[in-house]
């Protein structure tokens, strides 16, 4: 009971948070019934309450600070945001929008419209629509162009699982497809697709491999070939690779399979085109126009603030140079040695003789070009437990993400933006008391 009666008022609690009243009374209030329970329930010990109410009324998704080396981090967002398609975000937000309005009849217009012409610019497709992400993309081609009672043929080698239990035979089964298995794991050709071929055949779909790569006695067919067999092909291409970089010419480009005649292509907004999380859907008029008509299409349909990011994402491919400069993947991809190596003594500097600069190797990250490494110079922080220094730099504000690698802290500035450097030498330096 003596614990109980030194519990602060409500109010007297939250006097001591800064937010907004009622933000503050509720977190107050929520932090000593809380207490209270734990007291009637036998629970002892300190309790600070400030530092417990603060954490309720700090937002659950946050802004942290990547300093892992891994450019597409799924954990982290994947993709960070042009300046543009910030700006654009921003506005869209702002207020009413002509998302499904078609301004110059006064009638209602159609959500696609906003990004479909760029797509087709960009991609040489004659149609194209945008739904939330790439696996839903690939559901509805497969609901469009096979659906129920019809086949869809998948050489054994592509029947792959990527990240979070995503597997492609479940997405065939989902579009109400059966599932038909051509060739062997590591050796598929086109006569195996041929055979398998018949009045119930729907489409072939071709699946990005993602994080599995096979090497050494393999065979597959190229898309230029599997387009003549004859009947549609859906080609999931992953990435969403739109800019002609060196780096990125073993990721499957969007234009060479719109060029070879693919029905639809499925790509990504983000990882390796950097905008926001989005599926893309870009061939044949005829293919889009099923795919847009199917009920699925409503179900997985972008918002207005995903849309106006991805339009100003796409507006910077117009320009390819502009483009690597002002995506941040493609700039982190193609970051000049000497400006890495600025950024690193830069950190070092500023948190003195605890850290120093060592030879690392970043990732690309979201399941492209999992063989390619990245070489490049990290800020090494020397500390009793790098484990503990972890999770106190997790702990700041903003939370600064970096990995452990043979029992030290490592910093990569590969993936920290410019504006970013001097914040995480601070937490770094915070962290280490």
């Amino acid at each position: 009971m003596e614990s109980l009666r030194g519990l602060p008022a409500v109010d007297a609690l939250a006097a001591q948070l800064d937010a907004p009243h009622p933000d503050a009374v509720a977190a107050a209030r929520a932090v000593l019934a809380e207490r209270r329970a734990e007291l009637l329930g036998g629970g002892g010990g300190d309790a600070d309450l400030v530092a417990r109410a603060r954490a309720r009324l700090a937002p659950s998704l946050r802004r942290v600070l990547n300093a892992t080396g891994v450019i597409v981090h799924t954990n982290l967002g994947r993709a960070p945001l042009a300046v543009a398609a910030q700006e654009a975000v921003a506005r869209a937000a702002a207020g009413y929008s002509n998302l499904e309005l078609d301004l110059e009849g006064g009638g209602r217009g159609s959500r696609h419209a906003h990004v479909e012409a760029l797509l087709c610019e960009l991609t040489g497709a004659e149609a194209a629509i945008a739904v939330n992400n790439c696996a839903g993309a690939v559901l509805l081609a497969a609901a469009a162009l096979a659906g129920p009672q019809r086949e869809v043929v998948v050489s054994r080698g592509q029947l792959v699982e990527i990240g979070g239990g995503f597997r492609v035979p479940d997405v065939v089964a989902q579009a109400g497809a059966r599932l038909v298995e051509v060739g062997t794991t590591n050796r598929t050709r086109r006569a195996d697709y041929e055979r398998a071929l018949g009045p119930a055949t729907g489409a072939i779909l071709r699946a990005h491999p993602s994080n599995f790569r096979q090497l050494g006695f393999v065979q597959e067919v190229e898309i230029e070939e599997l387009c003549e067999v004859g009947v549609p092909v859906i080609d999931d291409v992953g990435s969403g690779v739109l800019a002609e970089l060196d780096v990125l010419a073993d990721e499957p480009a969007v234009r060479r399979s719109v060029r070879a005649g693919a029905a639809l292509v499925c790509f990504s907004g983000d990882k390796l085109l950097g905008g926001p999380q989005a599926g893309l859907l870009a061939g044949r008029a005829d293919a889009v126009a099923r795919a847009r008509a199917h009920p699925l299409a409503r179900a997985l349909r972008l918002d207005k603030l995903g849309l106006a990011a991805l339009e100003a994402t796409l507006r910077l491919y117009r320009d390819p140079e502009r483009a690597r400069r002002e995506v941040p993947v493609l700039a982190m991809l193609t970051a000049p040695e000497a400006e890495l190596a600025e950024r690193a003594a830069r950190l070092v500097a500023r948190i003195g003789p605890a850290a120093e600069v060592v030879e690392a190797t970043a990732r690309v990250g979201g399941g492209a070009l999992p063989l390619l490494e990245l070489p490049g110079p990290a800020v090494a922080v020397r500390a009793r437990s790098a484990d503990a220094l972890a999770a106190a730099l997790r702990a700041g504000d903003p939370p600064l993400i970096g990995r452990i690698d043979a029992g030290r802290l490592l910093l990569d500035p590969r993936t920290l933006a410019e504006d970013e450097i001097d914040h995480a030498a601070r937490a770094v330096v915070s962290a280490l008391g």
